[in-house]
Protein backbone atom coordinates (compact mmCIF):
# COMPACT_ATOMS: atom_id res chain seq x y z
CA UNK A 1 0.00 0.00 0.00
CA UNK A 2 1.12 3.54 -1.07
CA UNK A 3 -0.14 6.85 0.08
CA UNK A 4 -0.23 9.21 -3.29
CA UNK A 5 -0.63 13.07 -2.94
CA UNK A 6 -2.08 15.12 -5.55
CA UNK A 7 -0.04 17.63 -3.31
CA UNK A 8 -0.39 21.08 -5.61
CA UNK A 9 -1.69 23.14 -2.84
CA UNK A 10 -2.57 20.41 -0.84
CA UNK A 11 -3.17 22.29 2.85
CA UNK A 12 -2.89 18.56 4.36
CA UNK A 13 0.12 16.94 3.19
CA UNK A 14 2.43 17.36 6.56
CA UNK A 15 -0.90 16.24 8.73
CA UNK A 16 -0.61 13.02 6.09
CA UNK A 17 2.52 12.29 6.56
CA UNK A 18 2.74 12.59 10.29
CA UNK A 19 0.13 10.06 9.87
CA UNK A 20 1.69 7.52 8.13
CA UNK A 21 4.69 7.67 9.23
CA UNK A 22 3.35 6.77 12.39
CA UNK A 23 2.05 3.81 10.61
CA UNK A 24 4.88 2.83 8.59
CA UNK A 25 3.29 3.50 5.13
CA UNK A 26 4.94 4.93 2.35
CA UNK A 27 3.73 8.15 0.71
CA UNK A 28 4.37 10.06 -2.68
CA UNK A 29 3.91 13.88 -3.34
CA UNK A 30 3.02 14.65 -6.89
CA UNK A 31 2.58 18.06 -8.29
CA UNK A 32 3.72 20.21 -11.34
CA UNK A 33 7.19 22.45 -11.80
CA UNK A 34 5.06 25.52 -10.89
CA UNK A 35 5.42 24.27 -6.99
CA UNK A 36 8.03 23.71 -5.22
CA UNK A 37 7.71 20.62 -1.78
CA UNK A 38 10.19 19.09 0.06
CA UNK A 39 9.90 16.08 2.48
CA UNK A 40 11.83 14.39 5.17
CA UNK A 41 9.42 11.38 4.56
CA UNK A 42 7.80 11.48 1.06
CA UNK A 43 8.99 10.43 -2.63
CA UNK A 44 8.22 14.03 -4.29
CA UNK A 45 7.64 13.32 -8.08
CA UNK A 46 8.06 16.37 -9.71
CA UNK A 47 5.71 16.33 -13.26
CA UNK A 48 5.28 18.15 -16.40
CA UNK A 49 3.05 21.37 -15.76
CA UNK A 50 1.03 20.40 -18.70
CA UNK A 51 -2.63 20.42 -18.34
CA UNK A 52 -3.84 17.37 -15.79
CA UNK A 53 -0.09 16.34 -15.90
CA UNK A 54 -0.25 15.53 -12.08
CA UNK A 55 -3.56 14.00 -12.21
CA UNK A 56 -2.62 11.21 -14.72
CA UNK A 57 1.05 10.46 -13.41
CA UNK A 58 -0.87 9.99 -9.95
CA UNK A 59 -3.59 7.49 -11.55
CA UNK A 60 -0.93 6.06 -13.49
CA UNK A 61 0.93 5.02 -10.29
CA UNK A 62 -2.36 4.25 -8.32
CA UNK A 63 -3.13 0.48 -7.92
CA UNK A 64 -5.72 -1.45 -5.94
CA UNK A 65 -5.21 -0.84 -2.17
CA UNK A 66 -3.64 2.66 -2.07
CA UNK A 67 -4.94 5.78 -1.23
CA UNK A 68 -5.15 9.06 -2.80
CA UNK A 69 -5.56 12.17 -1.36
CA UNK A 70 -7.27 14.52 -3.67
CA UNK A 71 -9.91 17.09 -4.24
CA UNK A 72 -10.28 16.81 -7.39
CA UNK A 73 -13.71 14.21 -7.64
CA UNK A 74 -12.55 13.25 -11.63
CA UNK A 75 -8.79 11.63 -9.83
CA UNK A 76 -10.94 10.48 -7.31
CA UNK A 77 -13.47 8.43 -9.64
CA UNK A 78 -10.52 7.24 -11.15
CA UNK A 79 -8.70 6.03 -8.41
CA UNK A 80 -11.76 4.26 -6.95
CA UNK A 81 -12.31 2.57 -10.19
CA UNK A 82 -8.38 1.08 -9.91
CA UNK A 83 -10.06 -0.48 -6.45
CA UNK A 84 -7.75 2.25 -4.32
CA UNK A 85 -9.47 4.06 -1.45
CA UNK A 86 -9.67 8.20 -1.96
CA UNK A 87 -10.28 11.12 0.55
CA UNK A 88 -10.80 14.95 0.26
CA UNK A 89 -8.83 17.41 2.60
CA UNK A 90 -11.60 18.06 4.40
CA UNK A 91 -11.90 14.00 5.19
CA UNK A 92 -14.91 13.83 3.06
CA UNK A 93 -14.18 9.75 1.95
CA UNK A 94 -14.95 9.03 -1.39
CA UNK A 95 -16.73 6.21 -2.31
CA UNK A 96 -18.70 4.12 -5.07
CA UNK A 97 -21.78 4.91 -3.57
CA UNK A 98 -21.21 8.94 -3.43
CA UNK A 99 -18.77 9.68 -6.29
CA UNK A 100 -21.26 10.20 -9.14
CA UNK A 101 -23.46 12.66 -7.22
CA UNK A 102 -19.50 14.57 -6.61
CA UNK A 103 -18.94 14.69 -9.87
CA UNK A 104 -22.74 15.67 -11.11
CA UNK A 105 -22.18 19.16 -8.29
CA UNK A 106 -19.18 19.72 -10.03
CA UNK A 107 -20.53 19.45 -13.61
CA UNK A 108 -23.65 22.12 -12.49
CA UNK A 109 -21.04 24.19 -10.85
CA UNK A 110 -19.09 24.31 -13.91
CA UNK A 111 -21.73 25.07 -16.24
CA UNK A 112 -23.18 27.73 -13.78
CA UNK A 113 -19.47 29.39 -13.45
CA UNK A 114 -19.37 29.42 -17.73
CA UNK A 115 -23.34 30.71 -18.35
CA UNK A 116 -22.08 33.97 -15.45
CA UNK A 117 -25.30 34.34 -14.39
CA UNK A 118 -24.15 32.55 -10.94
CA UNK A 119 -21.08 34.48 -8.79
CA UNK A 120 -20.26 31.15 -6.87
CA UNK A 121 -17.97 31.84 -3.35
CA UNK A 122 -14.58 29.55 -2.67
CA UNK A 123 -13.72 27.36 -0.05
CA UNK A 124 -13.86 28.77 3.28
CA UNK A 125 -10.82 29.40 5.14
CA UNK A 126 -9.25 26.39 6.52
CA UNK A 127 -9.42 26.23 10.03
CA UNK A 128 -8.00 24.11 12.78
CA UNK A 129 -11.04 22.18 13.01
CA UNK A 130 -10.83 21.42 9.81
CA UNK A 131 -7.59 19.91 10.27
CA UNK A 132 -8.49 17.67 13.06
CA UNK A 133 -11.34 16.42 10.87
CA UNK A 134 -9.33 15.52 8.35
CA UNK A 135 -6.35 13.82 10.73
CA UNK A 136 -9.08 11.77 12.48
CA UNK A 137 -10.72 10.60 9.12
CA UNK A 138 -7.44 9.70 7.20
CA UNK A 139 -6.14 7.69 10.19
CA UNK A 140 -9.37 5.82 10.29
CA UNK A 141 -8.98 5.26 6.69
CA UNK A 142 -5.51 3.82 7.28
CA UNK A 143 -6.38 1.28 10.01
CA UNK A 144 -8.77 0.10 7.81
CA UNK A 145 -6.75 -0.68 4.74
CA UNK A 146 -4.04 -2.17 6.58
CA UNK A 147 -6.61 -4.28 8.25
CA UNK A 148 -7.99 -5.06 5.29
CA UNK A 149 -4.45 -5.75 3.53
CA UNK A 150 -3.79 -8.27 6.60
CA UNK A 151 -7.07 -9.98 5.84
CA UNK A 152 -6.30 -10.47 2.52
CA UNK A 153 -2.64 -10.84 2.91
CA UNK A 154 -3.19 -13.46 5.38
CA UNK A 155 -6.13 -15.33 2.69
CA UNK A 156 -2.77 -15.75 0.93
CA UNK A 157 -0.47 -17.37 3.04
CA UNK A 158 -0.59 -20.83 3.59
CA UNK A 159 -3.79 -21.42 1.62
CA UNK A 160 -3.89 -24.72 0.00
CA UNK A 161 -4.56 -24.36 -3.43
CA UNK A 162 -6.05 -27.78 -4.20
Amino acid sequence: MTIYIDADACPVTRIAEAIAKKHGIPMTLLCDTNHVLSSDYSTIKVIGAGADAVDIALINLCRRGDIVITQDYGVAALALGKGARAIHQSGRRYTDENIDGLLMERHLAKKARRSGKHHLKGPAKRTEEDDRRFAESFERLLIEAKKDDNISGSNLIGSNPG
